[in-house]
């Protein structure tokens, strides 16, 4: 086979000898014009190009074009998309990159031209170590982003934290997600979020993305790697939480670097989780998210739709209904109502009015008040924080 006989066999078969140094593979196809070209070289055209001592150059040849044919006929039994630089449903913004990746393998049930069709896409990204805090803004941000007129779809990269937070929240939303994994695309990690990922991929517009080949396992450059494609599919880039070092950062100032839009969440000063944020805010490097709610105006996504529902409880079914029996959608109800008629009632008094043990009232405020229907202060005193028509 020569290499101009298939050009995304070509693509598979370059992306696995060069993919960890992207630049250099745009330069070879500058300087060529396809991955093919390269295939088609002579052992003496190769020698001139790569130099004597280049031990890739010695891996291209028809040994490498009949390993990539045997990989895409596998996986394309198995459901798996492939996308090279070249073809038409590549990501445009993520083209725009000096260091894309020349090869995507896509997991997704939705064809790959309909998957990156022109659309509006924020990344957001933070720590593994998520405190209360983070994972509250993380999930008013895609609630609000949920209800932008232009909704877009939330990229990130997979992790536990504030990753897999975004993209559980966008499917609840009913926003679509994609999912930049740092290992082959036959596998997940972490592996507990295998059952994710499938639900994810089965989703119309969500996808798993990467540009590892098969059999690739997680190490510290994977990740690093992996961070420039959530930064070039997306417009806009969140920073929910981040220490000074992390993979957050990284991405954060890739998308700065890409001239892409970065935002920041900001912390208090004395946590570790913060100091990212606050530091890409102080460098100006990040605008602030200082009210979530806001965000997809400055995103140029339009204004925030507010809907209302038509009473309390019926907000509070619609949110708990599908998820909780019966039995505790009525308790929900009863003390959301009780917290509403009688504002600043403490849980000790919500458990004489329910006659109901404080572990149960507590738990059950717990749940509204992370949902956003209540919020209570230092003293557990609850008040109704949503506005209900």
């Amino acid at each position: 086979m020569k290499g101009s006989d298939s050009p995304l066999v070509s693509a598979i078969a370059l992306n696995a000898i060069f993919g960890n140094a992207p630049k250099f593979s745009h330069r070879l196809l500058d300087a060529l014009g396809s991955a093919g070209a390269v295939f088609d070289l002579s052992p003496e055209e190769r020698r001139a190009l790569f130099g004597p001592y280049n031990d890739r150059a010695a891996q291209i040849g028809p040994a490498a074009l009949d390993a990539a044919l045997a990989e895409f006929e596998r996986l394309s039994a198995q459901g798996c998309q492939f996308l090279d630089i070249f073809a038409e449903g590549y990501p445009p913004a993520l083209r725009e990159c000096p260091d894309a990746p020349l090869l995507l393998y896509v997991r997704s049930d939705t064809p790959v031209a309909e998957l990156f069709a022109p659309r509006p896409a924020v990344a957001i990204v933070g720590t593994r170590d998520q405190s209360p805090y983070g994972r509250e803004c993380c999930r008013r941000i895609v609630k609000a982003l949920a209800g932008a007129p232009a909704r877009p779809v939330v990229v990130s990269g997979l992790a536990l934290g504030v990753d897999i937070t975004a993209h559980a929240a966008a499917l609840e939303g009913g926003l679509t997600t994609i999912g930049v994994s740092p290992v082959g695309v036959d596998d997940v990690y972490p592996r507990r979020h295998a059952p994710f990922v499938e639900r994810m991929c089965h989703t119309p517009g969500c996808a798993l993305v990467t540009d590892y080949p098969p059999g690739t396992i997680p190490s510290a450059f994977n990740f690093l790697r992996r961070n420039r494609i959530i930064a070039g599919l997306a417009g806009a880039t969140v920073l929910v939480e981040s220490r000074l070092k992390g993979g957050g950062m990284i991405t954060a100032r890739l998308a700065a670097g890409y001239g892409r839009d970065v935002f920041a969440v900001p912390g208090r000063i004395d946590d570790l989780r913060s100091q990212g944020c606050n530091q890409l805010l102080q460098e100006q490097v990040a605008a602030p998210v200082a009210v979530p709610e806001a965000l997809p105006a400055a995103l140029g996504l339009g204004r925030l739709r507010r809907t209302r529902a038509a009473d309390l409880e019926t907000a509070v079914r619609q949110r708990f209904g599908p998820a909780f029996p019966e039995a505790e959608v009525e308790r929900l109800v009863r003390i959301a109502q009780l917290i509403r008629a009688e504002r600043g009632i403490g849980l000790d008094e919500l458990c004489r009015a329910t006659q109901l043990d404080y572990a149960d009232v507590a738990r059950t405020a717990g749940l509204l008040e992370e949902e956003g229907f209540i919020e209570m202060d230092l003293l557990q005193r609850c008040a109704i924080k949503v506005k209900i028509g």
